[in-house]
């Protein structure tokens, strides 16, 4: 079972609502306008079609960072979403993967990346995110594997790579 993180506000729920939607419809289908969402305090379960089978994601609110260790034991993936619009955010989202990734609990676990919000007016390029996070660094020390990922929960840009991250964790 996955378990999503992130902190407030990077796009955690609408990930999940637009997933679901695009499950819900035929491959060629358009998304439509994004749900609306709300920050989730505290956790949420939602369920999603992939390969046929039902995932459950473990979604955990941005406040709830100081818990998130509890939750550990119960998972063999982690799907960890940055905000590439908000370079305000960046260092702090940067400690919080560090600390994620440094818990034996998931040192087994199959992790994804995601760097959401692309489709805003200036986000923070790939490279440039690769280089403030010294991600090969961080990639080339992990026990972990890890995939990166660039995507816009609110266009649907990247959402069926998500999805074919998730179908590859489940096969672990």
């Amino acid at each position: 079972m996955p378990l999503l993180l992130g902190a407030t506000g990077v796009g955690k729920t609408l990930l999940l609502k637009r997933l679901q939607k695009i499950n819900a419809q035929d491959s060629g289908a358009e998304l439509g306008d994004p749900p609306a969402t709300l920050p989730t305090v505290g956790t949420n379960l939602s369920d999603i079609i992939v390969d046929k089978k039902k995932v459950t994601v473990r979604e955990m609110g941005g406040c709830m960072a100081p818990i998130w260790p509890s939750y550990y034991e119960d998972f063999d993936s982690v799907i960890f979403v940055i905000d590439a619009a908000n370079p305000f955010q960046i260092s702090s989202s940067c400690i919080q993967l560090l600390e994620v990734l440094s818990a034996p609990a998931l040192e087994l676990a199959t992790v994804l990346i995601l760097f959401n919000k692309i489709d805003l007016p200036c986000p923070v390029s790939l490279l440039e995110m690769k280089s403030l996070f010294r991600l090969d660094g961080i990639i080339s020390c992990a026990k972990q594997s890890i995939t990166v990922l660039e995507m816009s929960a609110r266009s649907g840009q990247g959402l069926r790579d998500v999805l074919a991250w998730l179908q590859f964790a489940q096969r672990r």
